[in-house]
């Protein structure tokens, strides 16, 4: 709570634009809710299709706070989906493009980290197709409530 403390007078002096917080859970952002003068304006979490974590995504909607995705391609452990694979050939794109514009179309920041070019540019090449509701219904199907990172409710800190 000090560190929120701190946070939240940097954001009324105006010497931060916006503050947040990182791996907070429904009732983590209850708690803190309960005490702080500011809203997250928003929560970064490992959130890709095998942990969709949409219960999270629509309580922060709720409260609009911005969810941004941490891993948003699972660390590359779904690219050889076979559904991921059939949808992106249909709309001539890649698994990588067909997962962040489910990102994109669930609202949510994902901001996938690469070091070669040509998947830089074919990350950013998602505004030319849409997915329909069925094909997000199918990409949410794919939830498994996998963590490929530590779980924020049992992380040894």
């Amino acid at each position: 709570m000090e560190t929120w403390r701190a946070l939240e007078s940097l954001y009324r002096e105006q010497r931060v634009r916006a503050i947040g917080v990182s791996n907070f859970q429904t009732h983590h952002l209850k708690e803190l809710m309960r005490v702080a003068d500011v809203v997250p304006m928003v929560n970064q979490v490992e959130l890709h299709p095998l942990l969709s974590q949409a219960p999270l995504r629509d309580f922060c909607k709720s409260h609009s706070i911005a969810v941004e995705a941490w891993a948003p391609l699972a660390r590359g452990r779904v690219l050889d989906d076979q559904l991921l694979a059939e949808i992106g050939a249909h709309h001539g794109k890649g698994v990588a493009q067909v997962i962040l514009r489910w990102h994109l179309q669930n609202d949510v920041i994902a901001i996938p980290k690469s070091v070669h070019r040509d998947r830089i540019i074919g990350n950013a090449e998602l505004f030319d197709f849409e997915l329909s509701s069925q094909e997000m219904d199918a990409i949410e199907s794919l939830n498994r409530n996998l963590r490929i990172g530590p779980d924020p409710d049992n992380f040894n800190f």
